[in-house]
């Protein structure tokens, strides 16, 4: 599924029967997005993560290199707490938590938040890793997440009441793809999830096969099916 008809999937979940000029709209600003974004490419498995250190809710700086120190990393790139998607796949995170450390990982989600959103995101999800702020994608885009929402697109997340400037503290209007990776102490990529559309995540069952897998010999690893 291509990035455009991710977003107009999303917005049909969110707000069902969009109206024919709407849509029409959407499409229109669609083809524009998929010209800008044309040479947008993510990280994928084998490729190396440089290190960053982004702060959490407590202003505390956490750094990549630091976790991988201590294992494996599970790193999930999320939109925004205002994405009812995003929220509940946290909350999906959370409840899997203790199989993914039993492995020896860490699980970080990062979203390009306030600090101060991403701690009403941990409070209100009751969240016991590290969820940090990532400003203006900085991040996100060495991961070549970013992309920025056309005109259109803006409009309907305003209808909904979705004010992005105010969630992240910039006044763009960019977006991070929902992605997931497993990334080994080596700071290698293992496993890679990038979907444009944002109503489906990879399950945690996935992630766990393989952080585990990575005490596996390569040739034995499984192998990625996204």
């Amino acid at each position: 599924m291509s990035l455009v008809d991710g977003l107009i999937t999303g917005l049909n979940a969110i707000q069902p029967g969009l109206g024919l000029d709407q849509r029409s709209a959407l499409e229109h600003d669609a083809r524009e997005l998929l010209e800008d974004n044309h040479a947008l490419l993510s990280l994928q498995q084998g490729e190396l993560v440089e290190d960053f250190a982004l702060p959490n809710p407590l202003g505390e700086t956490i750094r990549l290199s630091e976790l991988l120190r201590r294992g494996p990393v599970v790193l999930t790139f999320y939109r925004g707490s205002w994405c009812n998607y995003c929220s509940r796949y946290l909350s999906d995170l959370e409840s899997f938590l203790p199989h993914i450390r039993a492995a020896g990982a860490e699980l970080v989600a990062i979203s390009p938040q306030t600090i101060v959103s991403s701690a009403q995101t941990v409070d209100a999800l009751a969240l016991s890793y590290p969820v940090l702020s990532d400003f203006n994608h900085a991040v996100a885009r060495r991961f070549g997440l970013v992309f920025t929402l056309p005109e259109a697109f803006r409009k309907a997340y305003q209808d909904l009441g979705i004010d992005l400037p105010r969630f992240n503290g910039t006044s763009t209007f960019e977006l991070p793809i929902p992605a997931t990776y497993v990334i080994d102490v080596d700071a290698r990529i293992a496993y890679a999830s990038v979907d444009p559309d944002y109503t489906r995540r990879p399950d945690p069952q996935t992630l766990l096969v393989h952080v585990e897998a990575l005490r596996l010999p390569i040739e034995a690893r499984p192998v990625v099916d996204g």
